[in-house]
């Protein structure tokens, strides 16, 4: 894959166009699984640069999958690798219409090796701003969010990364994590993802599937079958490294 490079970790305080702000939710919060298998960023660091200088990777799934959970303990692992959120970019009227906002904020600037500053969507006063984001041009950068594995952004990939989660499964543990005071927004919001995902996918093109267990993450092949998922998943450790 070649380049031209937040969410937030829940959905609270988030609303759909028309709908108001909600208070903060009271459910449960799913306890941190341990982190990715320990080869995964060093076998990342040594992909080609996709952007630039930059391998950028995605961190792709539903809504409620682990994206944000897994892509902080990646970046740890990676030594504090910057991560953009998707959340960070878009907005109440344009919660998958951000391509080229991205392309222009952070993909430009990072193929020039240069650090992208932008402002990012405040979801609570509904407008971008005064809060700023510097995203430097660092050996790996982690996109996560949905849609993040996006056609038009598959090109500028290093790798696909996706949580291999069902979409009811994830739908199930997002609504358990925000609680009740964002039902409205999840109802909203399962319909426009799913409408998303139908005109276009990311997992088949997956180089890598992530998936989630108690004692830690398995690193699978990916549907597409890409040298690079291939190459990830021998680095580390083979198809069942969970840890």
């Amino acid at each position: 894959m070649t380049c031209v490079g937040a969410r937030n970790t829940s959905f609270r305080g988030r609303t759909l166009a028309g709908m108001t702000p909600d208070p903060p939710a009271q459910g449960p919060k799913p306890h941190d699984p341990p982190p990715p298998p320990p080869r995964l960023a060093g076998a990342l660091r040594r992909l080609p640069p996709s952007c630039g200088p930059v391998r950028l990777i995605a961190v792709d799934g539903h809504a409620g999958s682990g994206k944000s959970t897994f892509a902080r303990h990646l970046a740890e692992a990676l030594g504090g690798a910057p991560v953009l959120r998707l959340d960070d970019i878009a907005s109440h009227g344009e919660l998958f219409d951000w391509t080229d906002r991205l392309r222009r904020w952070v993909l430009r600037p990072l193929a020039l090796g240069e650090t992208a500053r932008f402002t990012t969507y405040d979801w609570v006063e509904r407008r971008f701003g005064p809060a700023e984001q510097t995203l430097p041009p660092d050996p790996v950068v982690i996109v996560e969010g949905v849609g993040a594995g996006r056609a038009a952004l598959r090109p500028h990939l290093a790798a696909l990364l996706w949580m291999d989660v069902t979409r009811e499964a994830a739908w199930r543990r997002g609504r358990l994590r925000d609680g009740t005071a964002q039902r409205g927004f999840w109802d909203g919001w399962e319909p426009a993802e799913l409408r998303h995902f139908t005109e276009d996918p990311s997992r088949p093109f997956a180089d890598v599937l992530v998936r989630q267990f108690p004692e830690g993450y398995e690193v699978l092949p990916g549907p597409c079958g890409t040298s690079v998922g291939t190459q990830l998943v021998t680095e580390c450790e083979g198809p069942s490294a969970v840890r």
